[in-house]
């Protein structure tokens, strides 16, 4: 009798290089679970089928990075905005471009599809939510109340409430029918990421920076329970879709959650770095995420994953003993999501504004459209997705079949595929992928024996460094026996240097902290300062930054050169730390300077409000200094680019 093989739980099943630069965004079709589109910094949106290899359509017309990107439920619509704040809408199955929306002063964070109604809800940087209607070509409500950039956009699954998350550490139900906020949450002590609506009950759950995820009653508009602990922030979630528990996708891990009380079911260890979207097809879950130009797709088997019942060990803490949760009585079922009883029939009326901003179509528009173009870049798969011969059967399949586990033990893997090396690393055991052929630039999938061009985001090694660049060149085949000294004695001599760099930081370090303990903040900064080492200063700003309320004023007089000079420094870290330091000065000090230096002159003698005048006048001078500098690299595209276009938002004040 043969021995049944056992297959694993979660496998990765493909990696592609989805643009020629950087992905900036992707999103899976939620109603197939095969249907991913990703936007690049190269201004591109493409369209791939999960475990294809080739780009199905690739969709032009933006002229600035895709910072967003987001699918309808029938799979036929697609919407992206850019950093320009330009949003643009695409027919799939006509393969053209549909609308083209203006408005957004700022790169647009979020945007999300009306369940029923032919509507697209945008956010952006510039803190504002629009309601467009797409068959008018116009933005039909705005909506205000969050102070910094809106991460997230989900309606709610009757399409009359809209749920926002932001970096302002809170989330906004709005109702569509009045036009106005229903009621706001906060609790969370972070940016919070990622909203998202139970599919049958009035509940609503948000997953935060601050490593949290909170449950809302939308009846009574309270907390109902708070799961803290995650390994990591919470980028994604997504409900079971009979709302039975709540999948969390965190670093390298699948965790699936209940509530009243909260409580964690399962934990599945899934090497997927940081999951940027999820979604369910087949009792699988599916999970994608992106490293640079690369995206790679995950399979959770859901039929071997623990759903409801008791708490499950969490194996990334294994110290920790597991949690005593007292027998979970069945919860009172709250109020049943009204649907329309046709998809075909007119959705709810959307309030619009009184200076409603609704134009009709320009020359402009025009011309943006004809610039914009769908390319098909494989046929076969798109008239099979789009252009189905019968559009009861639409593809991605209704029916469409489980995505095929990889036996549990290596060993079987690699005499399956007859491969003589043990050694071999078979990480897409896919069986089609090894028949592939792959084009140069669209595909990235290896075969087995083939070594990955992709760098992943967790390595042992920096980008772009190898050994034999650094090591002398055998030039006569006799001579080979002596590279190995050649090549440790240069070793030795650049191990000896960086000993010596390491070891005078170190130093600095050590005469910085001596003066942090004293508790004088503004001494220890300024110590670092007079040690002109720009690496001492951004270790010691990477620790002010984490509390808020050491900055004081006296303190920005100082850090503010400093700053100006982590802007223009080559090294990625040194330019985030500016970044970070110059946003907390501007949210903290900005009004307080500008008000001072507005504020009329009082009689008399008032030492105290004559300095911190002085001081505002300094910081003030220092920051319209900087200003210029943020304005030349707001045009800049990817990260560094949406931090420059965001502090310059918040220094428009200066001008």
């Amino acid at each position: 009798m043969a021995t049944p093989v056992v297959t694993k739980t979660a496998w990765k099943l493909q990696e592609i290089v989805a643009h020629a630069s950087n992905v900036s965004s992707l999103v899976l079709g939620k109603a197939s679970g095969r249907l991913l589109a990703t936007g690049g910094d190269d201004c591109r949106v493409n369209l791939w089928s999960i475990n294809k290899p080739n780009c199905i359509m690739s969709l032009t017309g933006h002229t600035s990075p895709v910072e967003s990107v987001r699918l309808n439920t029938p799979e036929e619509l697609i919407v992206a905005g850019s950093q320009s704040g330009s949003i643009r809408v695409w027919d799939l199955e006509a393969a053209k471009i549909l609308r083209t929306l203006m408005g957004h002063k700022a790169n647009i964070c979020s945007l999300d599809f009306h369940p029923y109604g032919e509507f697209v809800a945008s956010g952006s940087q510039d803190t504002n939510i629009k309601l467009w209607d797409i068959r008018r070509k116009g933005c039909v409500f705005r909506y205000r109340g969050h102070s910094q950039a809106v991460r997230c956009l989900r309606f709610s699954p009757d399409g009359k409430w809209l749920a926002s998350a932001a970096d302002d550490h809170t989330v906004k139900l709005w109702d569509l029918t009045a036009g106005k906020m229903m009621s706001e949450f906060p609790g969370h002590t972070g940016p919070v990421n990622v909203v998202e609506f139970h599919p049958n009950e009035y509940l609503l759950a948000s997953g935060s920076s601050d490593r949290t995820i909170r449950f809302w009653d939308l009846e009574k508009f309270q907390v109902v329970s708070c799961i803290e602990g995650e390994p990591g922030p919470v980028r994604s979630v997504l409900f079971n879709p009979d709302g039975c528990c709540l999948y969390s996708g965190c670093q390298d891990s699948l965790r699936v959650y209940g509530w009243e009380p909260e409580r964690c079911f399962d934990v599945v260890l899934v090497n997927w770095g940081k999951v940027a979207d999820l979604a369910i097809c087949n009792d699988q879950l599916i999970g994608v995420a992106f490293s640079q130009s690369s995206v790679s797709s995950y399979v959770v088997d859901l039929t071997r994953v623990t759903r409801t019942g008791t708490v499950a060990p969490d194996p990334m803490q294994d110290s920790r003993p597991p949690a005593q949760q007292p027998p979970h009585p069945s919860a009172p079922l709250r109020r049943i999501y009204e649907r329309p009883s046709a998809t075909g029939s007119e959705p709810q009326r959307v309030k619009q504004n009184s200076e409603s901003e609704r134009r009709s179509p320009s020359s402009e528009d025009d011309r943006d459209e004809r610039e914009s173009r769908a390319e098909i870049q494989n046929a076969e798969d798109y008239n099979e997705i789009f252009q189905p011969k019968n559009s009861i059967s639409r593809t991605p399949p209704r029916r469409s079949e489980p995505f095929p586990a990889p036996p549990e033990d290596d060993m079987a893997t690699a005499k399956e595929a007859a491969k003589p090396s043990p050694a071999t690393d078979v990480q897409f055991p896919v069986p089609k992928l090894e028949v592939l052929s792959r084009p140069p630039v669209v595909i990235s999938t290896p075969a087995p024996k083939a070594e990955s061009p992709i760098i992943p985001a967790t390595r042992n090694e920096p980008i772009g460094l190898k050994a034999s660049d650094f090591l002398p060149a055998v030039k006569i085949p006799q001579q080979a026996e002596l590279v190995d000294e050649d090549a440790m004695s240069q070793i030795r001599k650049g191990h000896d240097t960086m000993c010596v760099v390491l070891t005078s930081r170190h130093k600095n370090l050590d005469t910085v902290r001596a003066v942090w303990t004293t508790g004088d903040i503004k001494t220890s900064v300024d110590s670092a300062v007079a040690i002109n080492d720009l690496s001492v200063v951004v270790d010691l700003l990477n620790i002010v930054n984490q509390k808020a309320s050491l900055w004081k004023l006296d303190l920005c007089t100082t850090v503010l050169p400093q700053i100006e000079k982590l802007l223009q420094s080559k090294y990625e870290s040194y330019v985030q730390t500016g970044c970070t330091s110059l946003k907390l000065i501007l949210q903290r000090f900005l009004p307080l300077i500008t008000d001072i230096l507005a504020a009329p002159p009082t009689v008399g003698v008032d030492i105290s409000r004559e300095e911190r005048l002085h001081k505002c006048r300094v910081c003030y001078k220092q920051l319209r200094s900087i200003s210029g500098l943020v304005k030349s690299k707001s045009g800049l595209s990817g990260r560094h680019g949406s931090a420059f276009r965001e502090l310059h938002l918040l220094m428009a004040s200066l001008d």
